[in-house]
């Protein structure tokens, strides 16, 4: 049986989560969260995104995947996905609203 497990790329990106609660967002916040129990379920239920647009900050990390998630009022998380047959590990990267994230993937 695979097990599956959310983490935030660093410190500074879970600090950014937990510090939506304390803004005007507490909305996209709850977006995020019922984000992450759906890849719990299903860490693939987004959309593959692909190689040749992954930025190029992120080959520092390095990562070989790159997936996105659409969270409602146009905002997107992306997220890679890392293990092997028995644990799956899905590392939420950021979220930004639509604009930025044509910005960050050079649409």
């Amino acid at each position: 049986m695979t097990s599956y497990s959310i983490r935030f790329i660093n410190d500074k990106i879970k600090e950014k989560y937990e510090s939506l609660e304390n803004s005007n967002e507490k909305e996209l916040k709850k977006f995020i969260k019922r984000a992450v129990e759906d890849l719990k379920e299903n860490p693939q239920c987004g959309i593959k995104v692909s190689k040749k647009l992954i930025p190029e900050e992120y080959s520092k990390i390095p990562i070989d995947n790159l997936w996105k998630y659409n969270l409602p009022g146009a905002w997107r998380m992306l997220y890679t996905i890392t293990g092997d047959k028995v644990k799956i590990v899905t590392i939420i990267l950021d979220w930004m609203n639509h604009k930025n994230y044509e910005r960050k993937l050079k649409y």
